[in-house]
């Protein structure tokens, strides 16, 4: 099939590495160029390079809506769009104009997890399965019909970096799978219900403090679904302090110290946070201005004191 592709992160790369090899993608549509890092230079995005190196003309809409735009992807007469964690709604107009419609790769079994942040999101209400779901696009936030639906189970430790990667490559293979139905004329498309649904609210910068109340299971999803970005944190000494990983303290919570705390020194493991009902190991961080580095060598250039208080 003719395929136009629209998608922008790392996630969407290995779909459209899939459909290289297995469709005629005649055009690729992602986000504009972007200063990132401390530096600020303009990255583009992971999607454009495979583009490139396949010869693949790229588009780079500020917005998805410009008539002149649309007037381009007309033009080539695309028998299906494939979107995947593109970076913008798009319009009925484009949503109508493929002969067989546009096809999305979701990071969830829909219903559940409608929205931008579908994998993080999950780890951090503690799911123990999740998936992708191949559906078709329409007007609706993640709302159109599910061709296909892939289990994904979620390890204990599992990151959202780690889920993510494990969830990519199911995603393409899916998406192969659903192209395949649909242009056999075999897909039975299934309905969402909408009683089941739930919004994966976008992970804002600034989201990752963590609340020492809750309990340490929540905490542990909450650093876990953050990691790698944009990051779990606290105030060490007013100043931010990321938690890259931390596992339960063995032996609880039994200090009467307020939640927070760190009640315990670990020289060759990290150190202990009294949290809403037991306590947590802290074995990974990253001070401000430093690099990430395991607790044990962090603690051997920096003291952190008994009753220090994490806020």
């Amino acid at each position: 099939m003719k395929v136009i592709f629209m998608g922008t992160p790392e996630f969407a790369v290995p779909t459209l590495k899939f459909l290289i090899e297995k469709h005629d993608v005649v055009g690729v549509v992602t986000q504009p160029d972007r200063p990132k890092g401390r530096g600020k230079k303009t990255i583009a995005p992971p999607v454009k390079d495979i583009a490139l190196e396949n010869n693949i003309p790229v588009f780079q809409p500020e917005k998805i809506r410009d008539d002149e735009f649309m007037s381009k992807l007309e033009k080539f007469e695309a028998d299906v769009f494939v979107i995947v964690a593109y970076g913008q709604l798009l319009p009925e107009k484009i949503l109508n104009m493929p002969k067989y419609g546009c096809i999305n790769v979701h990071g969830s079994l829909l219903p559940k997890y409608r929205g931008a942040a579908p994998i993080q999101r999950a780890i951090i209400d503690g799911e123990k399965i999740t998936g992708v779901t191949i559906m078709y696009m329409e007007k609706g936030l993640d709302a159109g019909d599910m061709i296909i639906k892939k289990e994904i189970y979620i390890d204990d430790g599992e990151t959202y970096g780690s889920l993510h990667d494990k969830m990519a490559p199911v995603g393409a293979v899916a998406l192969i799978e659903a192209l395949d139905l649909i242009e056999r004329g075999e897909a039975k498309p299934e309905k969402q219900d909408d009683r089941f649904s739930c919004y994966a609210k976008k992970i804002e910068k600034g989201f990752g403090k963590i609340d020492w109340n809750k309990n340490s299971r929540e905490i542990l999803n909450f650093i876990r679904g953050l990691n790698p970005m944009p990051c779990a944190y606290t105030l060490l000494n007013g100043e931010v302090f990321k938690i890259w990983n931390a596992e339960e303290f063995s032996k609880g919570g039994k200090s009467m110290e307020k939640a927070g705390t760190v009640i315990e020194i670990l020289p060759k493991k990290g150190f202990v946070v009294k949290t809403g009902d037991s306590a947590l190991v802290i074995t990974e961080a990253q001070a401000k201005g430093g690099k990430k580095m395991n607790c044990s060598d962090y603690l051997r250039g920096h003291s952190v004191e008994i009753k220090t208080l994490l806020e």
